[in-house]
């Protein structure tokens, strides 16, 4: 992946009339650009490479000879260096480059005829001197939100370009190469800006690889689309992305919206990142609006080394009327969240908050269920996220849990006899299944085979918001999960 296409991405501009808070904040710094500039550079470079100057022909009168008829043929680029440049941001616009003291050399192949029958030829080099390029990458959005960028006011002048002949007579042939000399300087300028909008326009494939709309599963899918326009100052740019995510096939907005927030004002690492808990919320929105946030629980799950087993007999232990109603019965929980999970960070914590019912079945011998109770759970998580690859994941953990009786079908009992064993069901059972799923992660915004190495994760509070904060080598990127406090 270009990191100048990653840069563009960054710079993107979204179309849109709507003011929406985003659910995802990227900021790019002045370092960020700097490192883009060199890639950029190199890319620009190999691009001058490809230079091609048509054979050109013309007469000029050259003393004591007279009228020389001359041809330049085959003319081809041997080397070329940009020693000097310069990339800065243009607020509302997108990003200026400045390209200074370059130099050209060229070789081809001479030909000349004069006093009607005397001909002659042979080789030439040119050195091309003080080649300055500026131009300013425009960046906006098409339709989809994805970044489109275009080449705009550019300008190439060349100070100089020398001819040198050699072979047949090239010592009186040298006498008139400053006319040459302007005829390739002309022609070289007007080379240079169609090379560089090429340049430029040609990334706009590799910007189509933005990922707008991620699959996660077979259940959601994230959107990255830009949500308004990116702040442009002097030294940074922040870029708005939606972050939220949806049932596949159905976009359905959940019952809140993102509240606003903003960066902190650091700069020493190249690109900042912020995920908002809109956007882990609106995952838990649409996990529950699929109905996927439901796990049943049969023995074959419990360790088998564990003295507890899920049948009646053990459960008679704690409610003795389950054993006397339903002797030597197995048993099957259904554990269902009963609204979406509420997902708040404090500095270095994440927590999530989950209502849910756990119903509880004897198995009868042709299979049917008989419900046992209904217990009401509200069960505090905590939770480590990382990331992996090109995804974000966590790792949950059982902080505390609150149990009362919903519905009894055997009688009256005390709720507090059943604290040790569920417990033990969500620590050993349901939390290792749902952080099997978690390790899997959910798409980052990214740009075609972009690779993230050495990613480092903290949470930090900033003003009201709490920010986790990710850096990432190569470019190196801070990452912030923020978290709106209400």
């Amino acid at each position: 992946m270009s990191a100048l296409s990653l840069l563009l991405v960054l710079l993107s501009v979204a179309s849109t009339t709507l003011s929406v808070n985003p659910g995802v904040t990227v900021r790019l710094t002045d370092k960020g650009l700097q490192y883009g500039k060199q890639l950029g550079i190199a890319a620009m470079q190999e691009k001058l490479k490809s230079i091609q100057i048509p054979d050109f022909s013309g007469s000029e009168r050259v003393s004591p000879i007279g009228k020389v008829k001359y041809s330049l043929s085959n003319i081809r680029l041997v080397n070329v260096g940009l020693p000097s440049s310069a990339v800065t941001l243009v607020p509302g616009t997108g990003v200026r480059l400045t390209i200074g003291n370059a130099f050209m050399n060229l070789h081809g192949n001479w030909r000349v005829k004069y006093l009607r029958i005397i001909k002659d030829s042979g080789s030439f080099d040119v050195n091309v001197n003080g080649l300055t390029i500026s131009t300013t990458i425009v960046v906006k959005s098409d339709a989809t939100g994805r970044p489109v960028v275009s080449n705009t006011n550019c300008v190439a002048n060349v100070a100089s370009a020398k001819v040198k002949f050699h072979g047949g007579a090239s010592w009186l042939y040298n006498l008139f190469s400053k006319f040459i000399n302007k005829a390739l300087r002309n022609a070289l300028q007007k080379q240079i800006c169609p090379l560089v909008d090429k340049t430029v326009t040609g990334l706009n494939p590799k910007l189509q690889t933005l990922n707008v709309l991620a699959k996660v599963d077979k259940y959601a899918e994230i959107e990255y689309s830009m949500v308004s326009s990116p702040v442009i100052s002097q030294s940074s740019l922040d870029l708005n992305l939606k972050g939220q995510f949806y049932n596949i096939g159905k976009h359905q907005e959940p019952p809140f919206i993102p509240a606003a927030f903003s960066l902190p004002s650091q700069n020493n690492n190249m690109l900042y990142m912020a995920l908002s808990a809109f956007t882990a919320n609106s995952a838990g929105f649409v996990y529950n609006k699929a109905g996927v946030l439901s796990l049943y629980i049969t023995d074959d799950m419990v360790p088998k080394g564990s003295p507890f087993r899920l049948n009646t007999k053990t459960f008679g232990v704690f409610i003795p009327q389950i054993a006397k109603q339903y002797p030597g019965l197995m048993m099957k929980l259904l554990v269902r969240a009963e609204k979406s999970p509420t997902i708040t960070f404090q500095p270095n914590n994440a927590t999530a908050v989950v209502t849910a019912t756990v119903t509880a079945y004897a198995i009868q011998p042709n299979g049917t269920l008989s419900p046992l109770f209904v217990l009401n759970l509200e069960s505090s998580v905590s939770a480590d996220v990382y990331v992996r690859g090109l995804n974000i994941a966590g790792r949950l953990n059982l902080n505390q849990m609150k149990l009362s009786v919903g519905t009894s079908y055997v009688g009256q009992f005390q709720v507090g006899v059943l604290d040790s064993v569920l417990q033990m069901v969500l620590k050993v059972i349901v939390i290792p299944i749902v952080n099997v799923q978690l390790d899997k992660g959910y798409p980052l915004p990214a740009l075609g085979k972009m690779n993230l190495v050495n990613p480092q994760l903290q949470i930090m509070k900033v003003r009201d918001v709490i920010f986790s904060v990710l850096t990432l080598a190569e470019i190196r990127i801070r990452f912030y999960i923020s978290v709106e406090t209400h």
